[in-house]
């Protein structure tokens, strides 16, 4: 059986890639950011998710250098998180460097494991603004993986998969729940409470989503916007 790191954050996306990969055959072994998000309950979710799934190696990466140079709504208090809706530009809620230096470690972990995959749950329809979920960056990064590990300069190439690449939220959703994603396990407010604001711009889009797919959200939300 071929191995597969999953970027693992406990979001809906991150488990729906939980979900593909071992859909298609591969031994789960994710890994999860420790980061010093504003929103880590997902830290939780995370180890719901890999206990749903029954992995037996779940690593959780405590990585504060983030927290501490902030720069983004998710790392410093002092920035708001924004609840007027998802717009073209760039958000304040882009985490400098975060998926690079994810795709990174995650990279070290499947040379040692002999993984010959990454999952990640990145997304160019819903927050294409963020640079770090853009096309030409899993490519550029794959190309950088190939050329300085001894993985692929010796033909085993670890590839990055992003099935959810070119997806809106609905389709990420619809092909979760035909394959039993524990969406119930998941998390995706930014603002990091037990119960989900359902106003930042990861709520609305999370419950559009679910709305388009002809689904409800099966997590509770502030006020049951659910329902609106």
């Amino acid at each position: 059986m071929e191995k597969a790191v999953v970027i693992l954050s406990g979001g809906l996306d991150s488990t729906t890639c939980m979900g593909l990969a071992k859909e298609q055959g591969f031994e789960l072994f994710p890994v999860t950011f420790d980061y010093g998000q504003r929103h880590n309950i997902e830290l939780e979710c995370a180890t719901a998710v890999a206990k749903h799934y029954n992995v037996a190696d779940h690593r959780v990466v405590k990585l504060d250098f983030l927290r501490q140079i902030g720069g983004s709504a998710l790392t410093d208090k002092d920035i708001e998180v924004p609840q007027d809706g998802v717009t073209d530009e760039i958000p304040v809620t882009y985490v400098p460097g975060r998926n690079l230096l994810f795709l990174s470690m995650a990279a070290s972990y499947a040379e040692v494991i002999g993984a010959s995959a990454i999952y990640i749950g990145v997304n160019a329809l819903d927050y294409s603004g963020y640079p770090d979920c853009r096309p030409e960056f899993i490519e550029a990064v794959q190309e950088t993986i190939a050329r300085g590990t001894k993985a692929g300069v010796e033909g085993r190439p670890i590839r990055i998969e992003t099935p959810l690449l070119h997806w809106t939220k609905a389709e990420i959703i619809r092909h979760g729940m035909e394959i039993g994603v524990p969406y119930q396990l998941t998390t995706s407010c930014y603002m990091g409470e037990a119960v989900a604001c359902g106003e930042c711009d990861s709520c609305r889009l999370r419950l559009k989503g679910f709305a388009e797919a002809g689904y409800r959200d099966p997590i509770s939300y502030r006020d049951d916007v659910n329902l609106r």
